[in-house]
């Protein structure tokens, strides 16, 4: 496996893969969540493949399996704590009842959340913590300047903003900016070929101000890898909030061409979709990371397969073309008026490397 630094801003080294651990361990068993996850021995087998695979970023959040998946790493990573880039989130809660007090973006409970998840997690710091997702209440003053005590208190080394509208994230970096206040390193963002939705402003703004991405669910909850026409089950019955079915015509285009490109290459659906956004992310000047997340062995190996495939460019054209989305209002616009704009022919000037901001 190779390495990156999670974006331009900052110097964290991180596998090309992060290992989510949403699988890790039974706590959603009784219908929490998205399904019942791996036995713990089934948990550790993967988290030992991982890592000798060469995989480094570990992803977790204080609410998978209702905190069983940090109890798990807590016990894996054991001595070699510091040779993993581990990544934790807070929010929602998830161990015990979800209340006004210990919920949301808040810094009262971003302190009590990163606390007990130290705790179970059994380490004293955590090299990146994400808020899980806006509260729609909290200001962003106040969570980049928790953030940043955290930072100061040695508690955690990196932060970002996940599942946050390109808006509010952009305002958050200019203000850490102006603060002279640790900047937000990265965004965590759902992205695939029949979720494409985060090229309107996510990914370019992370572009531009060289934010690091991390990509979950890169197949789509299960839909790119063909097996739900099988008639299989998973992932895409748990959790029906993330899950895709072939209800446009366009998904049931965009399966068609990743099995047809998989036949050609003679490799499973799944490493065409990945190879897909491995060399996507090749052509932004950011870390586009994929977060993983397999619930056996097999599906981990699977994934690791993938980093040997290459698409031809009419492979690549084609998938590229079938899971295209419209961008919309002002993109659409700006794409007919910039060569006016440019002195009525575009092609005469070159673009910039790296996106302006």
């Amino acid at each position: 496996m190779r390495y990156t630094t999670f974006g331009r801003n900052n110097g964290l080294r991180v596998s090309e893969y992060g290992l989510g651990t949403a699988n890790f361990g039974t706590g959603w068993r009784a219908g929490g969540g998205w399904g019942p996850g791996a036995e713990p021995a089934e948990a550790r087998k993967i988290f030992d493949r991982f890592a000798e695979a060469g995989g480094t970023l570990i992803d977790t959040a204080e609410n998978y399996q209702a905190g069983e998946s940090e109890q798990l790493l807590g016990e894996f990573l054991g001595a070699d704590r510091d040779h993993f880039v581990l990544t934790g989130k807070y929010s929602m809660n998830g161990v015990g009842p979800q209340t006004v007090s210990n919920t949301g973006n808040s810094r009262r409970y971003m302190v009590q959340a990163l606390e007990a998840s130290l705790r179970r997690l059994n380490t004293d710091h955590l090299d990146m913590y994400w808020v899980h997702a806006p509260d729609g209440l909290t200001p962003m003053e106040e969570i980049l300047r928790g953030l940043d005590d955290l930072v100061s208190a040695g508690k955690i080394r990196y932060f970002g903003l996940s599942n946050f509208p390109a808006w509010r994230v952009s305002r958050a970096a200019a203000i850490a900016e102006l603060r002279g206040w640790s900047p937000v390193a990265g965004i965590q963002v759902e992205y695939s070929l029949v979720d494409r939705t985060a090229e309107r402003e996510l990914l370019p703004m992370a572009q531009a101000l060289g934010l690091g991405a991390a990509l979950w669910s890169p197949l789509g909850g299960g839909l790119l890898t063909g097996k739900y026409r099988q008639g299989a089950t998973g992932r895409i019955s748990d959790l029906k909030a993330v899950g895709f079915f072939e209800e446009t015509a366009q998904k049931t285009a965009i399966v068609d061409a990743v099995l047809d490109v998989a036949a050609e290459l003679g490799v499973p659906a799944s490493h065409v979709a990945i190879a897909w956004m491995r060399q996507q992310g090749a052509r932004a000047a950011t870390a586009y990371v994929p977060i993983i997340g397999p619930r056996s062995v097999a599906q981990l190996d699977d994934y690791l397969g993938a980093l040997d495939v290459s698409l031809t460019p009419a492979q690549f054209a084609r998938l590229d073309e079938v899971s295209a989305i419209r961008l919309g209002t002002p993109h659409e616009l700006n794409a007919w008026s910039v060569g006016p704009i440019r002195g009525g022919d575009a092609s005469v000037i070159d673009e910039p490397a790296i996106p302006v901001a």
